[in-house]
């Protein structure tokens, strides 16, 4: 958590806003006393990129084979 007075916090906020939106928390102090503290809004999520995972999942060439467990059952 960053710790911040009020007058720089108004100088620095769109950075500040930048730094929680990466998952950071903001405490802002008066006189050394905390005032206000900014996070982030739950339910916000990311937009999915498409295609993002290309190339990470593989799937094997028997996937639908039947498993050799269940011979007995298709007996």
């Amino acid at each position: 958590m960053t710790s911040i007075a009020l007058d720089i916090a108004q100088k620095k906020l769109p950075d500040l806003i930048e730094d929680v939106l990466l998952g950071g928390h903001v405490l802002i102090t008066r006189d050394k006393t905390p005032v206000a503290e900014i996070i982030p809004v739950f339910g916000l999520k990311p937009a999915p990129v498409f295609g993002s995972a290309k190339g990470m999942i593989a799937m094997a060439e028997d996937f639908d084979s039947p498993l050799a467990d269940f011979d007995e059952y298709s007996k």
